[in-house]
């Protein structure tokens, strides 16, 4: 795979997965995240020459100085990986202004700001693929606790699509897709914002490395969207062209009665 892929939220889960594996593959990799010592972990087992930038994606400066500090090690970048991203334990009526100013900063903004830092790159040389890692619960309501987390990757995926049909006028060359996960085994649940269960446990949980080389196909493969089981989008397409009103009252978007 003789690309320059950068990749944010690299230092564990899908980022982590996916590096450990496209690396050993010829991938010359950018790995960025906050927690520097699990980066150079991810790194070492990526193969030689990954690039280890600390930074906090949520600062637009930070952003831009990944995509310099990329270009100066590789004159070029194919790949942009926007995978950072945080999840949340908590309805829509008990949301508090900071709940969801954080996970639009974490799960969109830090999107947005890494898809206009390498833009610019991308437009000179009418090359390149953004990929932004979304969610099931950008199409399906069924974790009614992720709420704003879930409102966060419907704006994501609103965000994706129109930059693509935009870049799809101008710049041909340029590829905007999603990556359309459910449950993934990592520590996502563990990490949500007021807590949660490990998604590890969950019986339904798709395993990472999965995930990771169906990622490693949509860069090979460039289309819009990809979701990692078909059931997904199966189901996507069964609620939007039934009844609301009685498909909500079923699992799993409303739980069995004992």
């Amino acid at each position: 795979m003789d690309k320059v892929i950068v990749v944010t939220g690299a230092s564990s889960g899908i980022g982590a997965a996916f590096s450990r594996l496209v690396g050993p593959r010829g991938a010359s990799l950018v790995l960025t995240a906050r927690r520097e010592s699990l980066l150079a972990e991810v790194a070492a087992d990526a193969g030689e020459g990954a690039l280890v930038v600390s930074a906090d994606v949520t600062r637009r400066a930070e952003v831009e100085r990944v995509v310099a500090a990329a270009l100066a090690r590789f004159g070029r970048i194919d790949v942009w990986i926007n995978n950072a991203g945080r999840g949340i334990s908590r309805p829509v009526a008990e949301l508090t202004d900071e709940d969801f100013d954080e996970m639009m900063l974490v799960n969109v903004k830090s999107a947005l700001y890494g898809m206009q830092a390498v833009l610019p790159h991308f437009r000179a040389r009418n090359a390149g693929q953004i990929i932004n890692v979304s969610s099931l619960l950008s199409r399906v309501p069924f974790a009614s606790a992720r709420s704003v987390y879930s409102a966060a990757k419907h704006a994501l995926m609103s965000l994706t699509a129109n930059l693509r049909v935009d870049l799809r006028q101008t710049h041909p060359g340029i590829h905007v897709s999603a990556l359309i996960p459910g449950v993934v085994a990592t520590e996502f649940g563990l990490n949500a914002k007021h807590g949660g269960v490990d998604s590890r446990e969950l019986p339904m949980a798709q395993p990472v490395e999965e995930v990771a080389a169906l990622l490693a196909e949509l860069v090979e493969h460039p289309r819009a969207e990809l979701y990692t089981r078909p059931a997904y989008r199966e189901m996507v397409a069964s609620y939007y062209a039934g009844d609301l009103d009685a498909i909500e009252t079923r699992p799993p978007f409303s739980p069995p009665r004992p």
